[in-house]
């Protein structure tokens, strides 16, 4: 399977033992995510170096400071062979208290560029379900991910109507995420994904520990176990399905 979505550049462990530790965990490949501009290139090296890696190019919500990223700046990167989506772009009202119009606007430069180079978004939302799908209504045919998906069914109904997919975190393994495993057993098997968005949110029964690629499959073997299937065969769905979102070979 693959992880796609982790920030090898910003890993406790450097991303040499990162990347052995996941190749013998079985992990077929990842999708290193830009969080923004300040640091793409440390993003773009590592996809380079690695052919297991791709990268892509975008600026997080929470990592705006009151501007518009420059577009131009994201365009060129955008258009590098190793880059397979825009984002992390999206709202985010937990961390920063309300969704600003600087986040709503970096959202819209973030669409308006995913359908210019025909590339699939990957998308954060915290505590604003309804503002992102509502800019997200232009995202167009390729649509992308609703990255470490954490809100209700009604959200994801919507997102996937979209034509997003669904990622799931290692916050599906988290003892009171009881809402989140309902949401997880109803989206089509088709749309789903599965990430470590490590260093962060390490999955049982890593919790407490600096996230790695490698644990993806802890997270996928929690989806297995919340949906009745074999890990196997659940790896395999995973794998065509983030073939297909990113068009991997």
């Amino acid at each position: 399977m693959w992880d796609s979505h982790c920030h090898l550049n910003l890993l406790a462990v450097d991303a040499a033992t990162a990347l052995a530790a996941a190749r013998q965990a079985g992990v077929l490949g990842m999708i290193c995510v830009g969080v923004d501009l300040a640091t793409q290139g440390e993003v773009m090296a590592l996809a380079e170096a690695h052919a297991d890696v791709y990268a892509s190019v975008g600026v997080h919500p929470c990592h705006l400071a009151d501007q518009l990223p420059d577009i131009a700046a994201l365009r060129a990167w955008a258009q590098h062979p190793r880059v397979v989506a825009i984002g992390e772009t999206g709202l985010d009202a937990y961390h920063e208290g309300a969704v600003s119009d600087v986040q709503s606007e970096s959202l819209r430069l973030h669409i308006d560029l995913a359908r210019e180079l025909d590339k699939p978004l990957i998308i954060h939302t915290r505590a604003a379900p309804a503002a992102t799908l509502a800019l997200l209504r232009h995202a167009g045919e390729r649509a992308g991910v609703m990255h470490c998906f954490t809100e209700d069914w009604e959200t994801a109904k919507a997102a996937l109507d979209l034509g997003f997919y669904i990622s799931f975190s290692g916050i599906i393994s988290f003892k009171n995420a009881d809402d989140l495993r309902r949401v997880a057993r109803a989206v089509p098997a088709d749309r789903l994904l599965v990430e470590t968005d490590s260093p962060w949110l390490a999955p049982v029964p890593h919790r407490g520990k600096s996230n790695e690629p490698a644990w993806v499959v802890d997270v996928a073997r929690a989806l297995a176990q919340v949906r009745g299937v074999a890990l196997e065969d659940l790896a395999a769905t995973l794998t065509a399905n983030t073939r297909r979102l990113f068009q991997l070979p």
